[in-house]
């Protein structure tokens, strides 16, 4: 049997994942704090008939050697973090990271998660929550007879009370980085969880020791570039043509070949 046969589907399953890291990055392209993907890949093992530096006589050495390939494998499909751009909202409750960063949450069974999506809201009893309703930790409460809500750069966090000129500071928002944010987990709805990968979680001051400072009445955009994802996706659709005329092309020469007994 041929082996680009074989080598020609590893290529296909390959781009397959590509198309599907981009399918992905596009369908989440309006998702607010989303962070892209890459799909990388390297060559699989060597059919080695030949090595390099084998003796062709008592005084030659073959400089090359003989080395067929086998394919190709996904290695990885890496999350990219880089900053997307800010879109005003003028929303009190809407903050987003310029820089290094992300919120903690906490979910009902108390697992500490991370999200770069700062959408927040209030719920029934003045605690600030994201969309799912998950509780922004460290907790901070909005008084019901608040009358403005401010959000320093720093994450201070002060209200105007009714009957009241001083602002009144109620909670700090912190924010928390890792080492390789690349490694955490994506469990969906805009949220990461820690691994052994990603690194211990760092918490400080927002703007503080490399932390990205809070910009009130924003938020983070997806990093997605539609212009760079389409141009992938027509590169991966053209690989995935040409691996397929491969599979085509070897299976003609093994009909050829079949044929010769004819």
């Amino acid at each position: 049997m041929m082996q680009s046969l074989y080598t020609a589907s590893t290529g296909m399953l390959s781009m397959q994942t590509q198309i599907d890291t981009t399918a992905n990055n596009i369908a989440n392209v309006n998702t607010i704090g989303f962070k892209k993907s890459r799909a990388e890949f390297a060559d699989l093992m060597y059919h080695v008939m030949e090595y390099a530096g084998t003796s062709t006589s008592d005084v030659t050495k073959s400089p090359t050697g003989i080395e067929v390939g086998l394919g190709a494998r996904p290695t990885a499909i890496n999350k990219i973090f880089a900053e997307g751009a800010l879109k005003q909202t003028d929303n009190q409750l809407d903050i987003a990271i310029t820089g290094r960063g992300f919120f903690k949450l906490e979910l009902p069974d108390g697992t500490e998660v991370y999200s770069r999506n700062g959408a927040f809201k209030v719920d029934e009893n003045g605690t600030i929550v994201n969309g799912d309703g998950y509780k922004l930790i460290p907790e901070i409460v909005v008084p019901e007879d608040a009358t403005n809500l401010s959000i320093g750069v720093d994450g201070t966090v002060t209200v105007v009370q009714a009957g009241q000129t001083q602002a009144t500071q109620i909670g700090q928002i912190n924010t928390t980085n890792f080492i390789n944010p690349a490694g955490l987990h994506s469990m969906g709805d805009n949220l990461y969880v820690e691994t052994d990968a990603s690194g211990q979680p760092v918490e400080g001051t927002p703007g503080v020791n490399g932390l990205g400072v809070l910009r009130q009445g924003f938020v983070e955009l997806s990093n997605v570039e539609l212009v760079v994802e389409l141009t992938d996706l027509i590169t991966g659709q053209r690989a995935y043509d040409a691996n397929s005329k491969i599979i085509t092309t070897s299976d003609e020469m093994l009909q050829t070949t079949n044929n010769l007994k004819r």
